[in-house]
């Protein structure tokens, strides 16, 4: 059976990553025979860049705006 984990952050005490991991760790020590697949997500406020950067590298810049001013 192949599963997917898509967890959002548990405010104050998880981050997506984190409990994307307690999930697949806890399907790891079950009984199921599982394929997991991990996948943060976010709802669009905090914690939705790094549900977006994971894994990657980030990097800063400095923008003009649209009309370069």
């Amino acid at each position: 059976m192949r599963v997917l984990v898509a967890c959002d952050k548990f405010r104050g005490s998880l981050t997506a990553a984190e409990a994307n991991a307690a999930v697949t760790d806890a399907l790891s020590a079950s009984r199921l025979a599982a394929d997991a697949t991990a996948l943060p997500i976010a709802d669009g406020g905090e914690g939705t860049l790094e549900a977006l950067a994971d894994g990657a590298t980030r990097c800063r810049s400095v923008v003009t705006g649209p009309f370069a001013e």
